[in-house]
């Protein structure tokens, strides 16, 4: 009895050491649940991600697709309101332009039957005596003046005779018969005509020669008949 019940140290030590190496080996070779579980994580999360940073990329370059056209759209309104505005400042700046030479030549207008005045005098006039010689001197004086200051904003004389009519320029009022003139030619200006560079003030009244056949050298019929020259 008492044999049976007699153990071995030794080989319950080494059962033991084989034991505990087993449980050592079997530990290193299965690998627990908190090893496995990141790694079974990362790999099923990585393809969510990606497909995350895919729908954000398409929805990002929509976003820079509307506003590039957001931006096109302004930038073409933006060139039509400049030449809108350029359009407009040309046109207010011809038509302010138009009224200023339009009221110089109303005014400018109304001061030619002063100028033809002070010419009927110069021509008329017969001074007798060194006083009534030295009035005209001075009312011709104020002519001269008046004649530089129309000068100086561009007011010119026309020079009508010996010139062939012209309707944009004179005005027929007489014409004679005659032949020392070719027909149509400006023989008088009975009353002078001026411009402003370009832009006639006023007409020119003027005597148009005529064919000597219609009539006496001297004679001369009214505007009416001038109206063929």
């Amino acid at each position: 009895m008492s044999d049976e019940t007699v153990t071995n140290p030794a080989a319950e030590a080494q059962e033991g050491q084989v034991t505990v190496e087993g449980v050592e080996n079997h530990a290193e070779a299965t690998p627990t649940a908190e090893n496995q579980a990141p790694e079974a994580t990362s790999t099923t999360d990585a393809p969510a991600d990606a497909a995350d940073l895919q729908e954000k990329i398409v929805a990002l370059e929509a976003a820079n697709a509307s506003l590039s056209q957001v931006v096109e759209e302004r930038n073409s309104q933006y060139m039509r309101l400049a030449a809108d505005f350029e359009n407009f400042r040309k046109r207010t700046q011809r038509e302010k332009e138009e009224l200023e030479l339009q009221i110089k030549c109303s005014v400018i207008a109304d001061l030619l039957p002063v100028v033809d005045s002070f010419e009927l005098a110069r021509t008329h006039i017969q001074t007798e005596t060194e006083a009534e010689e030295k009035i005209h001197r001075s009312y011709q004086g104020v002519y001269k003046q008046l004649v530089e200051c129309l000068k100086r904003i561009g007011v010119s004389a026309m020079q009508a005779k010996g010139k062939p009519f012209d309707p944009n320029l004179h005005e027929a009022v007489l014409r004679e018969a005659t032949n020392e003139h070719p027909e149509g030619t400006v023989i008088e200006e009975l009353k002078r005509g001026y411009m402003l560079g370009d832009r006639v003030l006023r007409h020119a009244m003027v005597k148009v020669a005529a064919p000597a056949e219609e009539g006496g050298a001297g004679d001369t019929n009214p505007t009416n008949d001038v109206m063929d020259v």
